[in-house]
């Protein structure tokens, strides 16, 4: 059985309008697609390559469960779209080539919201064409779906946002959000509600009491009956028991605790397999679940996703140097010792390639640390990824233009684009291995940080990885490990930092507020030094605004600062 070497995940960045890198194969507008090679898939054997095509497959299968997840419009909307996309020939090419880009970016996106900003991407074709294209395709039954859909598809004021941390209107988070994890509810509606299946399942109101819709494909014996994207996670199953006869008997057994889960359920069948999956380190691994909970505004449902890697071994030597130095990196955090962890459990921790990547899962994701569960994690550590793959198809479609634009000066220029690279690598590596996996809660809280934190959770967790790295990079262990090549790696990693609120705009291309995590937590940390201790100064030039480092110590104690308060 062969396995096509290179996979195109469907996800999309923002690059300069004149890239002509080899990554970038398709575009749309200022969205361009790229390919991601997995040049490690070779050296697999035939036993690992019929593995890693069957989870390839299983991660497929559970695909169209983000978009319903995002939207309880979205899987009707990319029926819709598909319907006309599958009859090329059919439709007037002017209508057509407006349909395909939409769709395009449909898939890139999992749905009709930039996967990023949480905006509302819309048409540029009108609803007479897309009525018209329908007619032309044969698809005239789909006529009144399309008359049903308008309103999702063409009102720019209608669900606005995936996600809204920062609501407006008079509307809550859970309100002005356009996911799908509650139904007609708000936040009022929920105080007091306790949920037993926190990460899998929709809240609706059934007869005046709230309900659970779980996500589960129930059991073969049927004493658990079959709940919400039964038909998807069934046809995952069906892959995952074919993979598991390729696969090590410990892998195997992973494999297992997964399908359980999927049939019942359950957290505690979650549990088992996360503490079974954290523990199993083969070549050919992966990640399939409800995992992380950012694109619910309560912060407590999981998003459908996946992706299955390869071990790239030649890269994978630093990253596991960080992670055997975990205990050291930890004792050295800048906060009280109560909340320093004793005996970590140094994570597993490896460069890899994806093969596939689905669900609420992108190429532009570089690094990830699994699982969240903080009781895994205290007592069988974690795993922490880089992606190797991801970082150089991204490196080669930006190339040095954002430094060209946002560094102050040609020395500033210069430095960046000798380290900047490097520097990325490093602050992806110890955000994943170390960042995540620091510190511990306090004995008095009876749970997980995210129910006392609730929306603010994701951003803060997000900011504590980074200023893990930001306070460690200058640290001396570093270059005893041989890890980093010149305090200036540091230098470049404070100046990406203190310029990403300026940065990340060219991906926010409207509104004035930021929704994802990940930027929210890198405005956080350069705002609040910036405010706080001046290390970080806005500068002119030219006409244009430049956020500038004037003092890295002051910056790397300001980084300490941010945590304590």
């Amino acid at each position: 059985m062969r396995f096509p070497k290179v996979i195109v995940p469907a996800a999309a960045l923002f690059v300069a309008a004149n890239s002509f890198a080899a990554s970038v194969v398709d575009r749309v507008d200022k969205t361009a697609f790229l390919q991601v090679e997995a040049e490690s898939f070779k050296t697999l054997t035939p036993k690992q390559q019929a593995l890693a095509y069957w989870l390839t497959q299983a991660s497929i299968a559970i695909d169209p469960i983000i978009y319903d997840q995002q939207s309880r419009f979205g899987l009707r909307q990319k029926r819709l779209l598909e319907a006309i996309v599958a009859n090329k020939m059919m439709v007037e090419p002017g209508v057509y080539g407006k349909v395909l880009d939409f769709t395009k970016l449909f898939w890139g996106n999992k749905g009709n919201h930039n996967e990023l900003t949480s905006q509302k991407v819309l048409p540029t074709f009108t609803a007479a064409e897309l009525q018209r294209a329908l007619e032309q395709s044969g698809r005239k039954d789909l006529l009144p779906e399309a008359a049903a859909l308008q309103q999702s598809l063409f009102d720019p004021d209608f669900e606005t946002l995936i996600t809204a941390k920062s609501p407006s209107g008079g509307k809550d988070i859970v309100q002005a959000s356009a996911n799908n994890f509650y139904l007609g509810l708000g936040l009022a509606d929920l105080k007091g509600f306790a949920e037993k299946y926190r990460l899998n399942s929709r809240v609706v109101m059934e007869n005046g009491k709230l309900v659970e819709q779980v996500y589960r494909a129930g059991t073969p014996d049927r004493r658990v009956a079959p709940g919400l994207y039964a038909e998807y996670l069934g046809k995952a199953i069906e892959c995952f028991l074919k993979a598991k006869s390729y696969a090590v008997p410990k892998q195997a057994k992973v494999i297992d605790d997964l399908v359980r889960y999927y049939q019942t359920g359950e957290y505690n069948d979650w549990l088992q397999f996360g503490i079974d999956w954290v523990q199993d380190a083969e070549p050919v691994d992966f990640a399939n679940g409800f995992i992380e909970i950012y694109r619910d505004a309560r912060g407590a449902k999981g998003s459908s996703q996946s992706f299955v890697s390869i071990t790239d071994q030649k890269l994978s030597a630093t990253i596991l140097k960080i992670a055997n130095s975990a205990q050291y990196f930890e004792g050295q955090a800048p906060w009280d010792a109560k909340y320093k962890k004793q005996g970590v459990k140094p994570p597993v921790a490896m460069a890899v390639e994806t093969i596939v990547e689905t669900g609420d899962f992108h190429v532009t994701t570089t690094g990830d640390n699994l699982p969240n569960e903080d009781d895994i994690r205290l007592k069988y550590g974690s795993k922490s990824f880089l992606f190797t793959g991801s970082m150089r198809a991204l490196d080669e479609a930006t190339g040095p233009a954002v430094i060209d634009e946002f560094a102050f000066s040609p020395a500033q220029a210069a430095l960046d684009k000798k380290y900047g690279a490097e520097a990325t690598q490093l602050l992806t590596a110890m955000h994943e291995v170390i960042g995540h996996g620091s510190g511990k809660l306090s004995p008095s809280l009876t749970r997980e940080a995210s129910y006392y934190l609730k929306e603010y959770f994701s951003t803060l967790e997000e900011a504590r990885a980074d200023l893990m790295a930001l306070w460690n990079v200058f640290d001396p262990k570093l270059a005893e490990l041989g890890i980093i090549s010149s305090n200036d790696v540091g230098r470049a990693m404070y100046d990406d930092a203190a310029r990403a609120p300026l940065v990340q705009l060219r991906r926010i291309p409207k509104g004035d507020t930021i929704e994802e995590d990940h930027q929210r937590d890198r405005a956080l940390i350069s705002n609040y030094i910036a405010d706080k201790t001046g290390a970080i100064e806005m500068r002119k030039r030219d006409g244009k605004s430049f956020l500038v480092v004037k003092d890295y110590r002051k910056m790397r104690r300001a980084s300490a600062c941010c945590w304590r308060n």
